[in-house]
C-alpha cells in the first residue's frame, strides 16, 4: 500500500506531534489524542526503548509532580534533500529534527549532464558522511525537489526547458540516485518541496492555506490547502508562468501562450528586453554595460539596476509589477492565509519585491478585508533542500 495514502498508527501519529512541536508531556499527548493512560504509557516505553525519543526533562507543574518531557532523538536518522533547478543545484543533510547539518551548492553549467549531477551527488554525500563519522545505513532517504514536468509516482524529470547542458529529458532521476546512494529516494517538483519546507519552518503558528512563487528563470509555484499540497492530475510546476494577463502580448518562447507571465516577469523576459531595446538603439544600454546585445545577461542588468540606470529601474519596476498582476489573479482564486515568494528575481533587489506584493494588494478583491501575509520566507534558498528532506522524514518508518 502506498504510505502516503494509508491511516497512520497512533505510534506514528505521537511521534509526527513531539517532533512537530518540539517537546511533550505525557498529560499533552493525552489531551491531544484521547486514548487510554495505559495504552500511551506503554507507547511511550516503546519508543523510547527504539531510540525514537528520548526524556528531555521535567516541565513545569500545575501542582502535583513535575511531568516527564519527551523530545525526538536527533541521531535516530540522517536525510539528505536535493534541489536541481535551471541554474544550480544544492544538497542539504539533515538530522531527524530537520537540523541542517552541512549544504553544499554548485551551478548546473554546460558540464552538468545527469550523468554527472548523480555522480557529484554520490561523492558528496560520501564526503559528508565521513566528515559527520555517520555510516550510510543510519540514512533513512534521499529526497529530490526538481524543475518539472516531471512524474513523481515513476521518479522521472520528464521535459524541463532551459538547462544549459544537455540530456535532461525523460530522466529516471530517482532509479539512477539510488543505484549511486544506495538510498531510497522519491521526486517532488520544487515548488512543493519548497512550500513544504516553508510550512515547517511557520509550523508552530499553523499556517493552513499557502501559496508559494518562484520568479528566477521561469515562473513556479505550488499552493497548500487545509495543511496538505495541492497536487494536479500532472505535474506542471512552471504552468503558473502561462497565465494570460495581455490579451494581445507578447510571448517568451516558440510554445509558450502570448501575453504570458512569463513574457513579462522572469530573467528570461528581462534579458529579451533589454536586448531588444539595445538592438533598437533605446535604453543606453550599450553605453552603459559595454556589451553587444545579445550578450546583455541578467547580471548585467542587475549591476545596472544597483547603478541608478533608468531603463534598468523602469524594466524591473514594470517586471514587478506584472508579477503583482499575476500575483493577484492567483490570491483571488485561492484565498491563502500566506504567500510566500521565492528566487533570484525576488531576491535582486528590495524595491522589486515591495512594487510585486504592492501591486498584488492594489488587486485583491475584498482588499483591506482580506489581506494575506506576504512573505519571502525562513528558509530562502535552502526551501527546497529542506522539503525534499522533510518528505522522506515523512515517509520514514517508526
Amino acid at each position: 500500500m502506498n504510505r502516503a495514502n494509508r491511516v497512520p498508527t497512533s505510534k506514528e501519529l505521537i511521534y509526527r506531534q513531539i517532533a512537530e512541536q518540539g517537546f511533550a508531556s505525557k498529560a499533552e499527548l493525552l489531551d491531544r489524542f484521547r486514548i487510554p493512560s495505559s495504552t500511551l504509557t506503554r507507547t511511550l516505553e516503546e519508543m523510547t526503548a527504539d531510540r525514537l525519543i528520548q526524556a528531555s526533562g521535567l516541565g513545569p507543574s500545575s501542582g502535583g509532580r513535575r511531568p516527564i518531557v519527551y523530545e525526538t532523538n536527533p541521531a535516530f536518522g540522517y536525510f539528505f534533500g536535493l534541489e536541481i533547478s535551471r541554474s544550480h543545484a544544492s544538497l542539504g543533510f539533515f538530522d531527524v529534527r530537520m537540523n541542517p547539518m552541512s549544504f553544499t551548492r554548485w551551478r548546473m553549467d554546460e558540464a552538468m549532464t545527469p550523468d554527472k549531477l548523480i555522480a557529484h551527488v554520490g561523492a558528496s554525500i560520501k564526503a559528508i558522511l565521513f566528515d559527520h563519522k555517520i555510516e550510510p545505513g543510519q540514512v533513512k532517504g534521499l529526497g529530490i525537489g526538481a524543475v518539472g514536468p516531471l512524474d513523481r509516482e515513476r521518479g522521472v524529470v520528464l521535459r524541463p526547458l532551459h538547462f544549459a547542458a544537455p540530456g535532461w529529458q525523460d530522466v529516471p532521476l530517482c532509479a539512477m540516485a539510488e543505484e549511486a546512494t544506495g538510498f531510497k529516494a522519491r521526486l517532488e517538483n520544487g515548488a512543493n518541496a519548497a512550500l513544504m519546507g516553508e510550512r515547517w519552518a511557520l509550523r508552530r503558528s499553523n499556517p493552513q492555506h499557502m501559496l508559494y512563487v518562484h520568479a528566477g528563470i521561469g515562473l513556479r509555484s505550488a499552493m497548500m490547502s487545509n495543511g496538505g499540497i495541492v497536487h494536479g492530475s500532472i505535474d506542471l510546476e512552471g504552468a503558473v508562468g502561462q497565465m494570460i494577463i495581455q490579451a494581445d502580448g507578447t510571448r517568451l518562447h516558440e510554445g509558450g501562450n502570448f501575453g504570458a507571465l512569463e513574457a513579462y516577469a522572469s530573467i528570461q523576459a528581462l534579458e529579451k528586453q533589454a536586448q531588444s531595446q539595445a538592438k533598437l538603439g533605446r535604453g543606453g544600454w550599450t553605453e552603459q554595460l559595454r556589451l553587444a546585445p545579445d550578450q546583455i545577461r541578467y547580471e548585467d542588468l542587475l549591476q545596472a539596476l544597483r547603478q541608478g540606470h533608468p531603463p534598468a529601474v523602469e524594466l524591473f519596476d514594470g517586471a514587478a509589477a506584472y508579477l503583482g498582476i499575476g500575483l493577484a489573479n492567483m490570491i483571488n482564486m485561492f484565498h491563502p492565509e500566506t504567500v510566500i515568494l521565492g528566487g533570484s528575481l525576488i531576491y535582486s533587489d528590495e524595491r522589486f519585491y515591495r512594487t510585486a506584493i504592492e501591486t498584488a494588494r492594489q488587486n485583491v478583491y475584498y482588499y483591506p478585508a482580506y489581506q494575506p501575509v506576504f512573505t519571502k520566507g525562513e528558509l530562502r534558498e535552502d526551501a527546497v533542500a529542506t522539503g525534499a528532506a522533510l518528505m522522506m522524514w515523512r515517509s520514514m518508518e517508526v
